[in-house]
């Protein structure tokens, strides 16, 4: 392949083409510190960006408002204060040794201006400029969502998310429609580390390295992004980057408890030493809670309608019997008293579920260079216990895996080099509820990556390239696929590319090109172009054309597991043996027509045939500010997707043709009976899969098999609308609507091809930040309109639901703050993707000391 000769010689040649620029030799350096206020009196300001221009020095202000800057240059250089709600500030020093130098900054409305962004081009810009449609989420946000470990609620608040929760800590995130299970239609990046699971691309997010808190900054995406992403930023980016140890000196320990038998402990410590010259930085963490998912293992199959009797009450939502119970109960439960495993005809779950608990840690280590940049090294693991999945096979439950980690990376302003190692591994088995079978995992991803950015023509053009390579490594133990498809290597590579150019100060055009290619996949070409058009600085119009793709996951592609309980053809073959056709089977022993006739299994397999999703995306924006206190945001979309992977569908895959009568039974014979056979389980709705889907596998024995293919052809189109109104200096009102629709073109029979996502949401969010009493509060609420789920076995419809979430915080002293969390705290019980579990309240109180 193309790629696979070049890679390195890329890599090369993108660290050679930028590394030239930026360097500055320190002949002398200083010290300078200083302590930021608001002006007018002296309540010190926490977490202003303080920086130097043109170096990469930078730090951020401590609670107590103070900062400090080690290995300033020496002479004239200008320091930088910005955050939000606050005016810029910059001052011009002349740098001869050590210096104080204390600031003032004045409180003011949130200037879209003032905001900047790297998620949409990689690199740094303003938010008005990007080419594509961004969230920045508040640091409000993520101190209010650190508490209860579930990190996507973070962008509950932003417009077009779809946020579907199961349990206490499985979230499927997408963007606009065609939602799933274990969606991964949206890249998730931590320090541009790829945080999906290898063999099933999806994200589990209570492993996070760090704390929400912790983190520098996180934006969101919307919209095709494989241009500069490559495969799987299908609908959207998730971009999130921690603080680095300067950002973040000194010491913190969070503590938190409450409603389902929460608690909660983060810390972190950092530290900057050896003249400025090394940064560290140590993140642990310990949660343990009980979770809303249940056993469903009752022998009446009720089970599913017992758990969603209150969530859909009073709505015209019927749902019907399990097809078949769980034959496993939840980690700590025994089934009928017995075993987890159901083998007796008594199915009642007895006993205490264990609770979820997670456990993190990890370090970092910077080294300051002479250009401003860095390097970096990083490492660390988490584990978590007990937490359940909804897959499209049914429900698995993860008793305890462990994911390491190890990244080293290379920063300056004009070029990034990064490496990084993800290990997923299941240290007891993971557990099917449905079959009882045990899985495991054991993955690595390994990636490197070089990128680069250059300004020419007078700061007119700018150019961001780039290049990476991959490799996955799966080994299942052959519990998820076949021996002879397990233990397997798989890379990628890529190639990427951004040209910008002002042709005026209001019009800037964009155009992006990615290739990827990989041994699982064809080389794909993912282009993009922008025009943005800002005639101030607080108002933006653009335009955009971006193609994407999603590739199958290794489950698609090459799953071998049982998708239901075995089948009995006992009486099909008598019925048969005592037709005219049974001279023709007396060379087959008696209950051996179906291999086992009295349990043909059903398999879930994949196809290694299966190709790429692909999608292109027309979309039209605005960003503006109407006066000094309110800004608006309106992005409309139209996107063509095509060749979805479908779900589990009998007789689809050509590996997997058509039964064939046994050998013994005579040529002139065996079609006859093939065709009857046919006919005959298709003449019953119980057995019309088993038509469909009755094969033989590699061994030559009889199953049903049902398996993926790509089919679809859909258009969808819609409109994400944010309004923020800042009514005063501590006050602020937010809101979003979003609307969906789509139109489905094609589709392959037997295939239920919808979005998984309502055609309306919004959410109103009222904040107060007291900017000198310690106080802060947020209430937020957020409607989902009802809508129909279908992904794999779970298929029904999903009421509408009105969520309130609650937040308080109170500052007691620069160094201790006191806090309350509440999520759903009107209780209203629901389920957001029909097979999940029921989502209940959970409130959360605790304390903060910083040291």
């Amino acid at each position: 392949m193309f790629l696979r000769n070049v890679r390195l010689v890329a890599l090369a040649t993108s660290a050679l083409l930028f590394s030239s620029a930026g360097t500055v030799v320190a002949q002398g350096t200083a010290t300078i510190r200083g302590t930021v206020t608001i002006a007018g009196d002296e309540t010190p300001i926490a977490g202003v960006q303080v920086s130097v221009r043109g170096t990469g020095l930078a730090t951020v202000t401590s609670p107590a408002g103070r900062y400090v800057i080690n290995r300033v240059p020496a002479g004239e250089v200008t320091l930088v204060f910005r955050w939000l709600g606050y005016t810029p500030y910059e001052r011009t020093i002349t740098v001869t040794g050590d210096q104080t130098v204390d600031i003032a900054l004045e409180p003011k409305p949130v200037s879209l201006g003032d905001i900047t962004v790297t998620a949409a081009s990689r690199e740094p810009e303003r938010l008005t400029e990007a080419p594509a449609a961004v969230t920045m989420i508040e640091p409000r946000v993520l101190q209010n969502t650190a508490p209860t470990g579930q990190a996507p609620l973070a962008l509950a608040e932003a417009p077009g998310v779809d946020l579907v929760q199961s349990g206490v800590n499985d979230f499927n995130i997408n963007a606009r429609g065609f939602n799933s299970s274990l969606n991964r239609r949206v890249l998730t990046l931590l320090d541009g580390r790829d945080l999906a699971i290898a063999f099933l691309g999806s994200q589990e997010w209570n492993t996070l390295p760090v704390a929400m808190d912790e983190l520098a900054g996180l934006e969101l995406v919307r919209g095709p992004g494989s241009a500069l992403y490559g495969a799987n930023a299908f609908a959207g980016v998730i971009n999130m980057t921690t603080l680095s140890p300067r950002e973040s000196q000194g010491g913190k320990l969070s503590v938190s408890g409450g409603e389902l038998e929460s608690f909660k402990a983060d810390g972190r410590y950092a530290t900057v030493f050896g003249e400025g010259r090394f940064g560290l930085r140590v993140n642990a963490g310990y949660s343990t809670n009980d979770t809303w998912t249940r056993s469903r293992t009752l022998v009446d199959r009720t089970a599913i309608q017992q758990e969603y009797a209150e969530a859909i009450e009073g709505t015209d939502i019927t749902v019907g019997l399990m097809s078949n119970p769980e034959v496993r109960a939840l980690s700590g439960q025994t089934c009928g008293g017995t075993t987890e495993t159901c083998a007796t005809l008594e199915r009642t779950p007895q006993g205490d579920r264990n609770p979820i608990t997670a456990l993190y840690g990890s370090a970092r280590l910077d080294y300051y260079l002479n250009n401003g940049g860095a390097l970096t090294v990083e490492g660390g693991a988490s584990q978590v216990e007990n937490e359940t999945l909804v897959t499209g096979i049914g429900r698995v439950q993860v008793v305890k895996g462990f994911k390491p980690y190890a990244r080293v990376a290379y920063n300056t302003d004009r070029l990034n080099i990064f490496g990084y190692m993800n290990n997923r591994k299941s240290q007891e088995p993971q557990f099917s509820l449905a079959s009882g079978a045990p899985l495991e995992e054991n993955s690595t991803i390994m990636h490197v990556e070089a990128q680069g950015n250059q300004y020419f023509m007078d700061g007119k053009a700018r150019v961001i390239a780039g290049t990476s390579f991959r490799q996955y490594n799966v080994n299942t133990e052959a519990t998820l696929m076949r021996a002879e498809d397990d233990d397997r290597s798989d890379k990628v590579y890529s190639a990427y590319g951004q040209l910008e150019y002002r042709i005026s100060d209001q019009i800037r055009l964009v155009g992006a090109l990615r290739y990827d290619e990989g041994d699982l996949f064809e080389g794909q070409l993912s282009p993009k172009g922008a025009i943005v058009y800002s005639p101030s600085q607080n108002h933006s119009f653009r335009f955009t054309v971006n193609r994407a793709f999603q590739t199958p996951n290794y489950s698609e592609f090459f799953l071998r597991a049982a998708a239901g309980a075995p089948v009995n053809f006992t009486a099909l073959e008598t019925g048969l043996r005592a037709s005219p056709l049974g001279p023709a089977l007396a060379g087959v022993p008696v209950g051996q027509l179906f291999t086992n006739s009295a349990s043909v299994p059903i398999f879930a397999r994949g196809n290694a045939n299966l190709t790429v999703e692909e999608t292109i995306g027309y979309e039209v924006g605005w960003k503006g500010a109407l006066g000094s206190r309110v800004y608006v945001t309106v992005d409309a979309y139209l996107n063509n997707i095509k060749d979805f992977v479908t779900d589990l569908l009998p007789g689809v895959n050509p590996t997997f043709g058509a039964w064939t009568a046994p050998a013994a039974v005579p040529e002139q014979f065996r079609a006859t009976l093939e065709s009857t056979v046919r006919a005959q389980l298709g003449a019953s709705p119980a057995t019309a899969l088993a038509a469909a889907g009755l094969t033989r596998t590699e061994d030559g024995n009889s199953a049903i098999v049902v398996s993926y293919t790509n089919e679809g052809d859909v258009d969808q189109q819609g409109i994400d609308i944010g309004l923020g109104f800042q009514v005063n200096d501590e006050i602020r009102l937010d809101g979003t609507f979003s609307y969906f629709d789509f139109t489905v073109n094609s589709q392959r029979a037997g295939d239920q091809l919808i979005p998984n996502t309502p055609d309306q949401k919004g959410t109103v969010t009222l904040s107060y930040a007291g900017l000198r009493n310690g106080l802060d509060a947020t209430v937020s609420l957020r409607a989902v309109a009802g809508y129909d789920w279908a992904a794999g076995v779970f298929v029904g419809a999903v009421p509408s639901s009105e969520t309130v979430n609650l937040s308080a915080g109170y500052r007691v002293s620069q160094n201790l703050r006191v806090f309350a969390v509440g999520t759903n705290i009107m209780d209203q019980q629901r389920y957001h993707l029909f097979g999940g579990s029921v989502i209940g309240r959970r409130v959360l109180a605790g304390v903060t000391t910083i040291f």
